[in-house]
């Protein structure tokens, strides 16, 4: 009896160290143990796998064979108090372990400990499971958060923008509906140009050519040379009237060539003081009564500027100055020179330009709203800023509504690189 229970005894450890036997060779995790030492003792086949070792190769040696190297001399101090009072945990809590295979390659790994004791003494036994995929899976998780955060940073964004176009658009649509109205108009006016050139040219011709008309209808009826007042006067509206008419007919020209890209900046040498003080002897025949232009003009005469840009510039500037004045009131031109620059100020003491309308005030078509019936097409001030790009320069302006306004113009002072040649405006 005896001896049948110490066999069956014997039969059942049996299958339990061969049970045992084949849980360490077919495990899915590979398993390291290492003694007190801290020296490989024993490894199942899934880590030698892991590792990339042949079958005895690793044993005898320090666990520091299967860490990285620059982890390896830390990794001493961890293990030796780790053995000193040895527990079952995980490794690495919170941090990235990676492990190094026989060719020096590394992996991640997930790491947990656990000491044991046999006859032969203490020991540890490493669990070590390959979590390469799952790293890649956390990358390519993170990687679409990082986009999902940018796209919804975007939309943000743009939902942000959109705020505050929308809260731009409605305060401009609360401020006035007479402010609407005057940029529908404009959207309108710069979406058929072609049709708009019609439009202001009939517009603007029928007035002047029926006072042509009316005035040359009235000379006629004074044919004694005691009615020469009389005529001069017609005469005199005939006058005015044709040069009217030939601003409108520059404007529309300028525009044109403008759109073609057939009007080019070209500097020649030129005496500025001479060429302005031409220029305020043609003009001065707009003015009404008891307007006067006063010239000022400082530094040096000869400069580098395209004539007859800057000539339709000033005409046209000087000309509004004229139009949008009183009588008896004074206009202003201002010329100073340097070395490299050219600042030339128009000032007149007109009606100005209301604040709600300098934002547009060199928009293609636009006129201010107390322009009233004063003849114009209100492409004036857009060929102006149109020139003044072409010639390299910039055009501000100050204005006050009832007090006046100030053009300041800033120019380049050069000479161009290649051979002059005449512009044809």
């Amino acid at each position: 009896m005896f001896d049948t229970d110490i066999l069956i005894h014997t039969q059942v450890i049996t299958r339990h160290i061969e049970m045992l036997d084949a849980l360490f060779k077919h495990a899915t995790e590979g398993i390291v143990v290492v003694d007190k030492s801290a020296s490989i003792v024993m490894l199942n086949p899934k880590a030698r796998e892991l590792f990339g070792y042949h079958d005895q190769e690793l044993i005898g040696k320090k666990i520091e064979t299967l860490i990285p190297q620059r982890y390896s001399k830390n990794h001493v101090g961890y293990r030796d108090t780790y053995l000193e009072m040895p527990r079952a945990r995980g490794m690495g809590h919170m941090m990235d372990l990676f492990a190094r295979r026989r060719d020096g390659s590394e992996f991640p790994v997930e790491v947990s400990l656990s000491p044991f004791k046999t006859s032969d003494g203490e020991f540890v036994v490493s669990f070590v499971i390959d979590i390469t995929e799952r790293k890649k899976q956390e990358n390519r998780i993170i990687e679409a958060n990082l986009e999902i955060q940018k796209l919804n940073a975007e939309l943000e964004e743009r939902v942000e923008q959109r705020t505050r176009e929308l809260a731009l658009a409605i305060q401009r649509v609360e401020q006035s509906q007479e402010e609407v109205i005057r940029a529908l108009k404009k959207e309108r006016e710069l979406n058929n140009m072609k049709s708009q050139f019609v439009t202001i040219a009939s517009h603007e011709f029928r007035t002047p050519l029926a006072t042509i008309l009316s005035s040359a209808s009235l000379i006629g009826r004074y044919p004694k040379t005691e009615d020469e007042e009389k005529r001069q006067k017609h005469v005199q509206r005939i006058k005015s009237t044709v040069a009217n008419l030939t601003e409108i007919l520059n404007d529309f020209l300028s525009i044109g060539k403008l759109e073609e890209g057939r009007v080019k900046s070209i500097p020649v040498q030129t005496n500025l003081r001479e060429f302005s003080q031409n220029l305020i002897e043609e003009i001065r025949n707009q003015c009404k009564e008891g307007q006067i232009i006063y010239f000022d003009y400082k530094g040096a005469e000869e400069v580098w500027l395209d004539k007859q840009l800057l000539r339709n510039v000033l005409f046209n500037l000087l000309s509004n100055a004229i139009k949008y004045s009183e009588a008896g009131k004074s206009i202003y031109l201002r010329i100073k020179t340097g070395e490299q620059s050219i600042d030339i100020q128009v000032e007149d003491q007109g009606i100005g330009i209301p604040q709600t309308d300098q934002l547009h005030i060199f928009d293609r078509f636009f006129r201010a709203q107390n322009a009233g019936n004063t003849q114009g097409t209100g492409l004036g001030l857009n060929i102006v800023q149109n020139y003044m790009d072409l010639m390299g320069g910039k055009v501000d302006f100050t204005s006050d509504t009832g007090k006046g306004t100030i053009f300041n113009l800033f120019l380049p002072n050069h000479a161009p690189a290649g051979p002059v040649i005449e512009t044809d405006i």
